[in-house]
């Protein structure tokens, strides 16, 4: 990647600011804008003046990295500047002055993987570390960022290759190749994609530690979904009226449970006979259940099944799903087997562990083998490995050895891919365009 480019890596308006510069240029901006040679004092942080047209615009803190030992493999600067609207601004025009360019979103990350000091799993953890909304997704995009699913796919494609050998030399050599070489083949495939196997299942299950989990509680009117979504999330996020078709809209909050982030959906009250506001209520309600992860159908356990009731059981049979008695301090009139029992009372501090149950029921219901130790949530790489599987079992299948080496290379392009090796040039610009500028 040419030219030298510029960007703010924080926040502006706070107390301080940080700013990077990568590229070629970095020495000789370095030499016209700071009042301290900081280029002699590498990957030392150091205080200085900061210059433009001989005025002084800033006193900062300045660090310079020479390239290859540097975040992006080039020469780069950082600036921990005042971080007020003008100061930054005077300084990111300075830089432009000096000939540097506005940086693109996830450039800085970009050049990092084009000049090898990255692959691109680690390259898309850094992004994942930055949208990380819970512990788990945290702490699993770390393990990708330090490289285990590197190391994991690096092993595969190791085994992968060794195969592949022994069967281009069997294809091309066949006098001369002994023949425990064809005899092994089946047994190295098999091992290959039993791993293979494993690894999808964990990345499956290990998605809900990145993206958390969607779970919409529907009803009837006055069941007591707005109440329940206010006790989860500890604040009063929904009105709550005894008035039925109060929620018209769908109101949302995050809750945070055993280090994963889980979305509640609190939708309108669904029975028939709705005014024209309501009913449009309902539709997205409706809607929104092909969208869940999980539905929690709530029940009024004070009351008898009712019709709406009937009908609602039917229409999410097909939904994972758990089926709530709520109101179960009141007199029992329910007279269906339902999962959980929660009381009616709105106190956040009353019936603190059956809302507790009904959060690990969530979670044991919806991810039961989820991996706390996963590094692989990422959709890309889920859909790769799935490629090597199906190319992995056609290799096993193959009626012969050049059919075999065909499917073989399959795999391996499929693997190589997550690494970024051979990766199409769009993919990579789709996955760092969805970067923060700065990054």
């Amino acid at each position: 990647m040419d030219g030298t480019v510029f960007a703010p890596s924080s926040a502006v308006g706070g107390a301080i600011a940080v700013l990077r510069v990568s590229g070629a240029l970095c020495r000789a901006i370095a030499q016209q804008l700071f009042t301290r040679d900081i280029v002699q004092m590498p990957r030392v942080l150091s205080y200085t003046k900061i210059l433009r047209w001989d005025r002084v615009i800033d006193e900062s803190m300045a660090v310079f990295f020479p390239a290859p030992q540097s975040y992006t493999g080039e020469d780069m600067l950082e600036i921990h500047c005042h971080g007020g609207p003008e100061t930054v601004r005077q300084i990111l025009a300075a830089l432009a002055a000096c000939g540097a360019s506005p940086a693109a979103p996830g450039e800085f990350t970009k050049r990092a993987f084009m000049n090898g000091r990255m692959d691109l799993t680690r390259a898309e953890a850094v992004m994942d570390v930055i949208n990380a909304q819970s512990e788990q997704s945290l702490f699993a995009a770390l393990r990708q960022l330090q490289g285990q699913l590197f190391a994991r796919i690096r092993a595969l494609l190791d085994k992968l290759f060794a195969a592949q050998a022994g069967l281009d030399a069997a294809i091309d050599y066949p006098e001369e190749v002994e023949t425990d070489v064809n005899a092994a083949l089946p047994e190295q495939l098999e091992d290959v994609l039993s791993e293979l196997t494993a690894l999808i299942a964990e990345g499956r299950a290990g998605r809900v530690l990145r993206d958390g989990l969607h779970v919409v509680l529907c009803g009837r009117p006055n069941v007591g979904k707005s109440s329940l979504l206010n006790a989860l999330c500890g604040m009063a996020r929904a009105i709550v009226t005894p008035t039925p078709g109060t929620t018209r809209d769908i109101l949302d909050a995050r809750v945070i449970t055993d280090g994963v982030a889980l979305r509640f959906f609190d939708t309108a009250g669904i029975r028939q006979n709705a005014d024209g506001v309501e009913q449009i209520g309902i539709a997205r309600a409706l809607s929104l259940l092909t969208q869940a992860d999980m539905v929690v159908l709530l029940l009024d356990s004070s009351e008898t099944l009712t019709a709406e009731d009937s009908a609602l059981l039917s229409e999410t049979a097909g939904y994972p799903r758990i089926v709530v008695g709520n109101k179960s301090d009141l007199p029992q009139q329910l007279d269906y087997p339902c999962d959980l029992f929660l009381s009616s009372n709105a106190d956040i501090s009353a019936e603190q562990s059956g809302r507790a149950a009904l959060l690990r029921r969530i979670l044991d219901k919806i991810a039961p083998n989820r991996h706390d130790e996963s590094c692989i949530t990422n959709e890309r790489h889920i859909f790769a490995l799935e490629s090597a599987e199906r190319a992995l079992r056609a290799a096993i299948a193959a009626r012969n050895a050049e059919e075999t080496a065909t499917d073989l290379r399959d795999a391996l392009h499929a693997l190589a891919c997550i690494m970024g090796d051979d990766v199409e040039e769009t993919v990579i610009d789709q996955i760092f365009e969805k970067f923060c500028v700065g990054k």
